[in-house]
């Protein structure tokens, strides 16, 4: 398939209407068929001996894919062996490089391996692992599948599955996901014992195996490991694990540090931010001056609820550390040490002589803002592939005029609307793909600048634009959040992030777009239920013979993670879990997620908000029995297992995870497996933009993002349904 095809096809895609979206497909898959290259690319083993002398990746991640290094923050650097990467249908592979640079493997890392004999739903169901409905059940004396912190012997909360987007046993891996992001630095142990087949019969140990735990003599490939597994058997010993015929196998893995997965973003913010003469941002105050900016047009206008406000459209001056910037430029970090990735294992990203990238931006400002009564600022964030302009769309327009809000937003450079075909190109040839993640780490550093721009008072309101009388209607004196969708992940990261933001409002939104996110989203959807932007990815990446490999997929989901995880909020979670990252206040979010949604998976909301320790309103959905049979909210049975019951008295101002529902007249109970919802069933709405429309959830972000703001109980105590509720 070439890659104008693949162009043509993802511009197409986006914005066609149902009937043309059909007709197109049909017109592509013509030509699909007579332009796949009849030489399929090579795959990775499902079924691989770790140490047989032929490259393996599974189990993935395993220290086993690392080597020692002193100076690393972990003791160690990945590395991924070559011969064993996923390759494209033109046999390119994807390279290690970049890859190997991580200290770690990816916090939001899917643990993947092929387990002959446990490959059916059958024998999935006689081992009696832990699920994503049961998640108590990591706790069971006799659990089957654990994953130990090797240094404290501590459990840690997992929920297992098989991959459900295989179509075959043979290529059906088992999955085991952390209930919260592991945590960054630390050393898993992963568990795995009396696993049974669908007959009930114990599965034995492999080969590679069950030489090490009988203490018997190793082959010479394996005789490296003694060391390293006396001390994994040392936290199974600990944790009371038995080292007898029933442990099929184990191995340990260790995540990347904080360093490794936040140090390109946060020294390109610090860089920038000293170019303005604020170089001391974990002060809490604004210092120095706002980034130049200039306004282009301004435009009075009546909003959807029929209030009136000025919408104004400018652009600003950002530094650039990438090697081009703009709207649609597809360039990757420069580097002093030169290259594509810069060298050794923390490399920083720097700003070229005379670099300098323009940014646009484009604010909402409601005619009840006057200098007696100035508008709380607001920085937003806009969904996938969209643009700065989703801040002028109902309900967005509603809020900010209903409560005094001025709102702006700026393009997320990387996923944004003119970002289509530079992103198509990154993921058809993952090669490119750190370009998309360097790419969106900019973004997030422009998004920064622009609430600089919001909170210094020689920024935005030092313009007769948001002047009265030469007086600013902008309330400079705190900095606020608010975004949907991808605005709401990327809010997750942006406030960790940033020396300004401490209170911030997260709608329907998640962690961890590899594993958490693309598998369950109607956007991408499985390769089989055909999400707008699935066949890519698998298409190349996951095809032998003309047929679908769901663990090749999954595995290459899985290896993009390891860098994804810098321009995700899974990497940065520790930030907001009780801790600041360096240069920052501490930070409370709202998270408003909708049930069943099909964009960005509840699943995805309720372990953001394990990470980073939120509390749960609670009742979250309403109980099975209190609705007609078959409609019960059964998926929320566990939905916020491990979460704190959040505080109803009006006066908690911490972080706070709260689910809205449509009901199930309107959604049905999403998949409890890796899947999208299904698509084109009148019975199952998306539920998506149903909590930021819905006015009672818009009283509570308004009382949320105050200097004092506090989580109010506007659903009574009861479970919260949003406007278009139908039982």
């Amino acid at each position: 398939m070439s890659s104008c095809i693949r162009r043509g096809l993802a511009v197409a895609f986006r914005g066609a209407s149902a009937v043309r979206l059909v007709a197109l497909a049909a017109t592509f898959l013509g030509i699909l068929l007579v332009s796949v290259p009849a030489a399929q690319a090579a795959e990775p083993s499902l079924t691989c001996q770790p140490y047989s002398g032929k490259a393996c990746m599974f189990p993935f991640p395993d220290n086993r894919l690392t080597t020692p290094d002193r100076a690393s923050a972990t003791g160690l650097h990945l590395n991924l062996p070559q011969a064993a990467m996923p390759s494209n249908l033109s046999n390119v592979p994807i390279g290690v490089a970049p890859y190997n640079q991580d200290d770690g493997f990816s916090p939001g890392s899917a643990i993947l391996l092929h387990i002959p004999q446990l490959d059916t739903p059958q024998a999935f169901s006689r081992t009696h692992a832990v699920g994503l409905l049961n998640m108590s059940a990591y706790l069971a004396k006799r659990a089957p599948i654990m994953v130990i912190d090797e240094k404290t012997g501590q459990r840690q909360m997992i929920y297992s599955q098989l991959d459900a987007n295989a179509t075959s046993a043979a290529t059906r891996n088992l999955e085991i996901l952390p209930g919260s992001s592991w945590q960054d630095g630390h050393t898993y142990v992963v568990v795995l014992r009396d696993l049974r087949n669908a007959g009930g019969h114990m599965i034995s140990a492999p080969a590679w195996f069950a030489k090490l735990r009988d203490g018997k003599a190793l082959p010479a490939a394996e005789r490296s490991q003694a060391k390293r597994y006396a001390t994994i058997f040392k936290a199974l010993k600990r944790a009371k694990v038995a080292r007898d015929s029933s442990l099929y196998a184990a191995w340990d893995f260790t995540v990347a540090s904080t360093k490794s997965l936040t140090g390109r973003l946060l020294s390109i913010r610090d860089q920038a931010f000293s170019q303005l003469g604020d170089s001391n941002l974990g002060s809490g105050q604004v210092q120095g001056t706002a980034p130049g900016f200039s306004v282009t047009s301004t435009e009075s206008t009546v909003f959807g609820n029929g209030k009136t406000g000025t919408v104004v459209i400018g652009t600003y001056q950002v530094p650039c550390y990438l090697q081009q910037c703009g709207d649609s430029a597809n360039s990757g970090f420069s580097f002093a040490s030169g290259g594509a990735i810069g060298s050794g294992l923390y490399p920083t990203p720097t700003q070229t002589s005379g670099n300098v990238g323009t940014a646009d931006f484009e604010c909402i400002i409601p005619s009840s803002a006057t200098p007696s009564n100035q508008a709380r600022v607001v920085l937003f964030g806009h969904g996938l592939l969209s643009t700065m302009a989703e801040v002028d769309t109902d309900p967005i327009t509603a809020l900010a005029s209903d409560h005094n809000l001025a709102m702006c937003g700026t393009n997320w450079w990387g996923l944004a609307a003119p970002d289509q075909t530079a992103d198509t190109l990154d993921i058809v040839n993952l090669n490119q793909f750190p370009v998309l993640v360097d790419r969106l780490q900019q973004g997030v550093l422009n998004a920064l600048l622009l609430g600089r721009l919001l909170d210094n008072p020689h920024g935005l309101a030092s313009s007769a634009v948001f002047q009265q009388n030469g007086q600013s209607v902008l309330n400079t004196n705190e900095l606020y959040y608010d975004g949907n969708s991808q605005g709401g992940i990327f809010g997750g990261l942006t406030t960790a992030v940033s020396p300004d933001i401490r209170r911030a409002v997260l709608g329907v939104t998640g962690e961890d777009y590899a594993n958490g996110l693309v598998q369950r989203s109607t956007d991408f959807g499985s390769p089989t239920q055909g999400g707008s932007f699935s066949w890519l990815l698998a298409g190349d990446y996951a095809t032998s013979g003309g047929a679908f490999n769901g663990g090749v997929y999954g595995l290459t989901l899985d290896v993009m993670d390891q860098l994804w995880d810098q321009a995700d909020p899974v990497g940065y979670v520790q930030g907001l879990a009780g801790r600041s990252l360096p240069g920052t206040p501490h930070h409370a979010v709202l998270m408003q997620i909708a049930y069943g949604d099909h964009q960005v998976s509840m699943y995805a909301g309720a372990a953001e908000a394990r990470s980073i320790g939120a509390d749960a309103y609670e009742p979250g959905g309403n109980p099975a029995s209190a609705l007609t049979p078959g409609g019960g909210r059964t998926a929320n049975d566990n939905l916020f297992y491990g979460l704190n019951p959040a505080p109803l008295n009006g006066s908690y101002s911490g972080s706070v995870i709260e689910v809205w529902d449509s009901g199930p007249g309107h959604t049905l109970n999403p998949p409890v497996g890796n899947l999208a919802p299904a698509i084109n069933n009148p019975a199952n709405q998306d539920p998506h933009s149903d909590p930021r429309t819905t006015l009672s959830a818009q009283q509570q972000i308004s009382d949320f993002l105050q200097p004092n703001g506090t989580f109010t109980n506007v659903c009574g105590g009861q479970p919260c349904h949003s406007y278009d509720y139908a039982p």
